[in-house]
């Protein structure tokens, strides 16, 4: 970052995934004076510098921001700001925010690049993934750079090892793993390699007071979030695949529960249903065997899927410890002996 001009970045949401971003940049923008936070936009309002010879205060931008009158920044505003920029702009997108992710054509095209872990802009409509490839460089010389390695995987290295992998001409045969460190925390407590596990309900309320789920388990449960790492990963290994309802997911979530006003409700009623897990893990266990919820994309064959699945107990899938993720990459190159990646998710 020494031999750089002047970068200036712009950071969107400021909750719990900004907030540690932003602990991560004072760190690191205090060993490089040529870079600099020039904006931060939350939701309801938003801190930017008079001017781009100023920068903003990393030790206390939250009381200037709780103090600032500005009000939140749309895309389009973001772009009007750091057009007007000396030097390189990089925005930082720490949201899940939909009207974000359809925006990032628009930064890239005007010479803005994107870092985020937002899985919208890729997960979702297909015409707004290809949008993003001819808008982002290379696919437009004078497009800005796109990264979003944490989209999948959290800080392991997925998606760099994906694209490594097609760049120096390997084929992609099947991707296979343990996608989400919530699900792996859940199956590693419920159906342990070594000793009974909890009842179904009690995991998935120790792991919700552990932090390791969303406020609501549901937003986990569901499947839907291993099946947007998945129709990332599928197509950056070349399948076109539409959107996560292009392929069977398979959600815990009782039919019954799905209706139900919030998530202290579900947990209250979750019990109900333990019956039913318990009776997956007992077929495991008859074949010596444990259940794990994994994803999986068979590129020759063109197809994904989402959920449930039963591995021996030598298999390194069932062998996870807390909430680690392991994913698998099947390539002609690396044949039958697959590369792994496997670690905190």
């Amino acid at each position: 970052m020494g031999n750089l001009k002047q970068v200036h970045i712009a950071v969107v949401g400021a909750g719990g995934v900004g907030r540690h971003f932003l602990t991560q940049c004072s760190q690191l923008l205090s060993k490089h004076s040529n870079a600099s936070v020039v904006l931060i936009s939350r939701s309801n309002r938003s801190l930017r510098v008079p001017s781009f010879n100023h920068r903003l205060s990393l030790s206390t931008w939250e009381q200037d921001l709780a103090a600032s009158d500005f009000p939140a920044c749309s895309p389009s505003e973001i772009i009007d700001f750091l057009s007007s920029a000396p030097g390189k702009c990089i925005v930082v997108d720490n949201t899940s925010n939909q009207d974000v992710a359809a925006s990032y054509p628009e930064f890239l095209k005007n010479g803005i690049s994107i870092v985020t872990p937002n899985k919208k802009a890729f997960s979702s409509d297909l015409k707004l993934w290809q949008s993003l490839l001819e808008s982002a460089y290379p696919g437009n010389e004078l497009g800005g750079l796109l990264y979003h390695e944490s989209s999948v995987g959290a800080g392991l290295p997925i998606i760099s090892t994906l694209k490594d992998l097609v760049d120096t001409g390997d084929q992609i045969q099947k991707i296979e793993g343990v996608f989400s460190g919530t699900m792996s925390f859940l199956f590693n407590s419920f159906a342990p390699i070594e000793g009974n596990g909890g009842t179904w309900s009690d995991e998935v309320t120790k792991a919700k007071n552990a932090g390791f789920t969303e406020p609501d388990p549901r937003d986990d449960l569901n499947g839907a979030d291993v099946a947007r790492k998945l129709v990332i990963l599928a197509r950056l290994a070349g399948l076109p695949i539409e959107s996560i309802n292009s392929f069977p997911v398979q959600s815990l979530i009782p039919k019954e529960l799905e209706q139900c006003t919030s998530g202290d409700e579900f947990l209250e009623r979750l019990p109900e249903f333990d019956g039913e897990m318990e009776k997956v893990k007992a077929e495991a266990e008859k074949k010596q065997k444990v259940v794990r919820f994994v994803g999986s994309i068979d590129v020759v064959r063109r197809e994904v899927k989402v959920g449930l699945e039963e591995f021996e107990k030598g298999h390194p899938i069932a062998g996870l410890k807390g909430s680690d993720n392991i994913i698998s990459f099947y390539t002609k190159r690396y044949g039958s002996n697959p590369l792994i990646v496997q670690g905190a998710g």
